[in-house]
């Protein structure tokens, strides 16, 4: 059957495949591309580009005070990034992750503030773990039985659930506002240090980066060699296949989103008690929503995770230096990581599609 419209000149068709090779020549092109373009925002600022860059490289990692907030950066989000990594892998969209760290913050600091002094900081450590990580895993489930049971749409389910977890913590803030009529908890048992962080290795967030690193080694060989890894990924690719193979797809969207959530939980109490040692609505800092550009970057693969979040922690904390040396307004460092991540994003349709183009005189559907 011939249809009475022509066919278009250009086209999208997606790709049957690209060599890795290809892809990272794509990939390769659009950050070269995206320096260019960053160069001439910073040269119509009337300033040197390659000064910029260079501001940029040492205001992260020149300084101990900006390798500092450089790490501070980093940690949230590889650990952000990793744990949504598992469920995007299922096609399971959890837009939730930011909530998810918010209640597991408001938990910890529950705790800190209810048994501080009264139990020994190494105990009171590993009971905040437990509970943080239940009450994070109890809030990934939420939405994640609504899918199973009543096919519901995660992503609005999951983005929804972030509103309720910053309300809560809203309320908290104001419940245990210290001092009183401050809408602050303040720094939780500042005088006593019951419940923070031990310094490992001489550095106030060694423990945490300890932590992240080793989940990043945990989450790599639980998605390549485990079974559940391999069921994750074929429930991702088709869930009629996984059904056909006799595998539970309900039981494993529960027991994803069950580890995701617990781990945001944990991420909540490392963030509560091992970074900011107090509670606010800011706790996940948005990490919950940069972590899904971060883990779509990485194709979702643990190891390349840690260096584009290493990436990010380097850019966003060295655009805040280029702001202030160059006497920039804060909307223009944001400018320059937007043109950055609009490149990188962008190749992606490269990579997967192809433009294909047609004479004037091209075939009838």
């Amino acid at each position: 059957m011939h249809s009475s419209g022509k066919t278009p000149l250009i086209r999208l068709a997606k790709r049957d495949g690209m060599a890795g090779a290809g892809q990272w020549g794509i990939r390769i092109a659009a950050i070269l591309l995206a320096l260019v373009v960053g160069g001439l925002v910073i040269l119509l600022s009337g300033n040197n580009p390659i000064q910029g860059y260079a501001i940029i490289v040492e205001g992260a990692l020149g300084k101990t005070s900006g390798i500092r907030q450089t790490v501070k950066n980093f940690i949230p989000l590889l650990g952000t990034a990793l744990t949504i990594a598992p469920c995007f892998k299922m096609r399971f969209w959890n837009i939730g992750a930011e909530g998810q760290i918010l209640i597991g913050g408001i938990v910890t600091a529950g705790f800190m503030r209810a048994f501080g002094g009264d139990i020994s900081t190494p105990l009171l450590l590993v009971i905040m773990a437990v509970v943080s990580l239940l009450a994070g895993a109890a809030w990934g489930m939420v939405p994640a039985t609504f899918k199973a049971v009543w096919n519901t749409n995660e992503t609005l389910f999951t983005l929804m659930m972030n509103y309720v977890a910053i309300q809560l913590t809203s309320y908290f803030v104001a419940l245990w506002e210290n001092p009183v009529g401050s809408n602050t908890v303040g720094v939780i048992n500042q005088r006593t240090k019951d419940g923070w962080f031990p310094e490992l290795f001489g550095q106030e967030y060694g423990l945490n980066v300890v932590l992240v690193l080793l989940l990043t080694v945990g989450m790599f060989l639980y998605l390549k060699y485990s079974k559940q890894g391999y069921e994750i990924s074929v429930v991702g690719e088709s869930q009629e296949t996984a059904r056909y193979a006799g595998m539970n797809v309900k039981k494993v969207v529960l027991r994803t989103m069950f580890l995701s959530g617990a781990v945001c939980g944990i991420g909540g109490m490392v963030q509560a008690t091992g970074s900011d040692v107090t509670l606010t609505t800011a706790v996940a800092g948005g990490v919950g929503f940069t972590a899904i550009i971060v883990a779509w970057l990485a194709q979702l693969n643990p190891p390349v995770i840690l260096l584009v979040t290493f990436l990010f922690s380097v850019l966003e904390k060295g655009s805040s230096v280029v702001q202030s040396s160059f006497g920039l307004s804060s909307d223009c460092a944001d400018v320059l990581q937007g043109i950055i991540l609009f490149f990188i994003l962008g190749c992606e349709l490269f990579i997967r599609y192809q433009f294909v183009f047609h004479g004037k005189g091209g075939t009838r559907a």
